[in-house]
């Protein structure tokens, strides 16, 4: 595994990892996990044989899911089973995640594309997030889940007061999907129906089907915030109450 270990700024780094660990409030063990996390896979375009956050991404991720799980199920007592999903997945998704990473400086300390840097790649939510998901990632497995839930149960704390508050943060996806499920019997899909931009900030159109029948269009950052404008178009435009 080959990972870069200094300052980079002339790619517009400036935050060391280990500047970055103390915000994060966390003391790593192995300190290249913590710069395994902070690599985007852009950055191999310009530097050859290193290595990327991907699959610490991945763990993250599936981490992260379980996690929020137990939290939203313990601090939602008499939630039923759909509210449960919706704040969890509220809780997880590209904008919440991105978010606290922006909020803790991760872009400032990560190793990316000039054009990426250029392009504010370091404030793209899309890009933090999976950088989070990364650092999760790597804390669990420098020091487990007792350490990683020390460190994430405050910043759900945090993020559940907004979720809750904030209608914004509601899974339309899940929403649509309920609704749909209990009316017409079918699932909604999402169909990619165009592109827009360069490469290093690029943005997707998406559009939500039930059965043949399109019910909304949205787009995002990312082809999961565009299948969420989707489905809440197609909330707004099926007039489904979703408070």
């Amino acid at each position: 595994m080959t990972l870069p270990t200094r300052l980079d700024t002339d790619y517009g780094q400036t935050l060391e990892a280990t500047e970055l660990q103390a915000r994060l409030g966390v003391q790593f063990n192995d300190m290249d996990l913590l710069r395994l996390a902070l690599v985007h896979k852009s950055y191999l375009n310009e530097m050859e044989d290193v290595s990327n956050n991907e699959r610490l991404e991945f763990l993250g991720d599936a981490i992260m899911n379980y996690v929020a799980g137990e939290f939203a199920f313990q601090h939602l007592p008499d939630a039923p089973e759909g509210q449960l999903t919706r704040t969890r997945s509220a809780l997880v998704r590209t904008e919440s995640l991105g978010k606290l990473a922006l909020d803790l400086g991760v872009g400032q300390a990560m190793w990316m594309s000039r054009g990426d840097a250029r392009n504010s790649g370091r404030e793209r939510l899309s890009i933090l997030c999976d950088a989070f998901e990364a650092i999760i990632g790597a804390l669990y497995l420098d020091q487990g889940m007792a350490a990683l839930k020390a460190f994430v149960l405050p910043l759900l704390e945090q993020q559940l007061t907004v979720v809750m508050g904030d209608e914004i943060n509601l899974d339309a996806r899940t929403y649509l999907q309920e609704w749909s499920q209990s009316t017409r019997g079918i699932t909604p899909v999402y169909v990619i129906v165009d592109e827009h931009g360069p490469e290093h900030a690029k943005e997707w159109e998406t559009e939500a089907f039930i059965g043949e029948e399109s019910v909304g269009r949205g787009r995002g950052v990312s082809k999961r915030a565009a299948a969420q404008s989707a489905a809440r178009d197609a909330l707004q435009k099926l007039g489904v109450s979703v408070g």
